[in-house]
C-alpha cells in the first residue's frame, strides 16, 4: 500500500521541485503523470533495474507514448557512447522538446539521463526515480548531471534540475548489500559537513541502517535530502557552500579514475576520500585525534574501506587530483574539516603535509 513519508521542496524559484519519499510510490501513476510535460516519455534504465521495476513504471503510464532504453549497468558505462544511445533513441522516435525523460536507476542512470535531457534540443524535462541508497540521498537531488571521461570523473556535464524526485524506499529491498553500504558513505558525509548531531546519531544506529530498518531508512533519506535541498537552494551552481558536499570527493574521484571506473563503487571511494580528508585536517592542526578516530570507527563499522586500493600510488592520486573541478588558477582546493559538523573549502594547506598524508595512505598497500 502506498505510503508517503515526506514531501520536501527544493526551492529554486520557477525551477523548484518536490522530493517525494515513501513506500510503493512506483505504482502511483498520479505522482509521475502530474510532472510530465506531455504524453511523450522516454524511460532510461539499466539491465539490473529493468527486470525489477520497469513494468511498474510502464503500467503506471499506460495510455501514453512511452519509449524505453535499457543501458548496461555500471559506472564504466557512464560514457559518451551510452549518452549517444539515449539521444539516438530520442531522435529516432521523433520526441520533441515537450518530451520527458525518466531516469529509473542509480546514480549512473540519473547522471547520464539528466545530461541527455540537458542537451537534447537545448534542454527537455526529466524526472528522477532513484533505486539505490546513494542516489536517493545524494545523486538524484540537486541537478548535477554528467558523464565520465577517461581522464576524469564527471568532467563533462551540466546543471539541469529535474521536475521532481520520486524516492520509493521499497526499491532498497532488492539492493545488494555492497550497494547499500556504498550509499552509507554519502549519508555519513552530511553529518560531517554540517550536522554534528546526525553524525553521532549514525554511530548509534548504523547497524539498523545496514539491516534496512524501514523507519531508520526513511529518517536517513529524509534528513539527507533535507540537508542537500537546503544547500542547493542557497547555491545551485556551486559558487560557494555547495562545494562542501564534495567532502572526500577529490580523493575519491581520483581513486575511481585511477582504478578504472566500476572497480570500486562510488561510495567506497568516497569513504576512503573522507578518511583522507579527515586525516589531512588533523595533520594541519584542525580536526582532533579523537574526532579523526570516531570517523574511522564509523566507516569501519559501516563496512566501508578506509584506505586506497593496492597499487595506486601517491603520485598517481595527486596527478588525477590536479584535474579536479575544484582546481582554480592551478591551485588545488579541498573540502576539509575544522571539526565534526564544520567543513570548509580551502587551498590553505601545506602541500608537503598533503604529500606526506598521501604517501602514508598508499605505502601500506603497495
Amino acid at each position: 500500500m502506498q505510503k508517503i513519508h515526506a514531501i520536501l521542496q527544493l526551492d529554486l524559484g520557477t525551477r523548484s521541485y518536490p522530493i517525494y519519499i515513501g513506500q510503493d510510490l512506483l505504482a502511483n501513476g498520479d505522482i509521475i503523470r502530474k510532472h510530465l510535460v506531455s504524453s511523450q516519455v522516454l524511460i532510461v534504465t539499466n539491465t539490473t533495474v529493468a527486470p525489477l521495476y520497469l513494468n511498474q513504471i510502464q503500467a503506471a503510464l499506460a495510455g501514453l507514448k512511452v519509449h524505453t532504453i535499457i543501458l548496461p549497468d555500471g559506472e564504466q558505462h557512464k560514457d559518451i557512447t551510452n549518452w549517444h544511445l539515449i539521444l539516438d533513441n530520442l531522435l529516432t522516435n521523433r520526441l520533441n522538446r515537450n518530451c520527458t525523460l525518466i531516469a529509473l536507476g542509480g546514480g549512473v542512470i540519473g547522471d547520464i539521463t539528466g545530461f541527455a535531457a540537458a542537451c537534447y534540443q537545448r534542454g527537455v524535462a526529466f524526472i528522477q526515480i532513484p533505486t539505490t541508497l546513494l542516489a536517493q540521498v545524494d545523486a538524484s537531488v540537486g541537478g548535477k548531471t554528467a558523464i565520465n571521461h577517461a581522464l576524469g570523473k564527471n568532467m563533462i556535464g551540466a546543471f539541469h534540475q529535474p521536475k521532481c524526485v520520486i524516492i520509493d524506499t521499497n526499491t532498497l529491498n532488492t539492493l545488494p548489500e555492497r550497494e547499500l553500504i556504498s550509499g552509507v558513505a554519502e549519508v555519513i558525509k552530511y553529518g560531517l559537513i554540517h550536522h554534528r548531531d546526525f553524525f553521532y546519531w549514525l554511530h548509534g544506529n548504523i547497524q539498523k541502517l545496514l539491516a534496512k530498518d524501514p523507519n531508520v531508512l526513511a529518517y536517513v533519506i529524509e534528513s539527507s535530502c533535507r540537508s542537500k535541498a537546503k544547500i542547493v537552494s542557497n547555491d545551485e551552481q556551486e559558487a560557494g557552500q555547495r562545494a562542501l558536499l564534495n567532502l572526500g570527493h577529490t580523493f575519491g574521484h581520483a581513486i575511481e579514475t585511477g582504478t578504472g571506473y566500476g572497480q570500486w563503487l562510488h561510495g567506497e571511494a568516497i569513504a576512503v576520500g573522507i578518511c583522507m580528508a579527515a586525516n589531512l585536517s588533523h595533520q594541519i592542526g584542525w580536526l582532533s585525534k579523537s574526532e579523526l578516530d570516531q570517523i574511522t570507527v564509523l566507516m569501519t563499522t559501516a563496512k566501508l574501506p578506509t584506505v586506497p586500493p593496492q597499487g595506486l600510488s601517491a603520485t598517481k592520486i595527486k596527478e588525477l587530483m590536479a584535474i579536479d573541478k575544484k582546481v582554480l588558477d592551478n591551485k588545488l582546493r579541498l573540502v576539509l574539516l575544522k571539526e565534526i559538523g564544520q567543513a570548509i573549502v580551502t587551498d590553505d594547506f601545506d602541500p608537503i603535509i598533503l604529500d606526506r598524508m598521501l604517501h602514508e595512505y598508499t605505502s601500506v598497500n603497495i
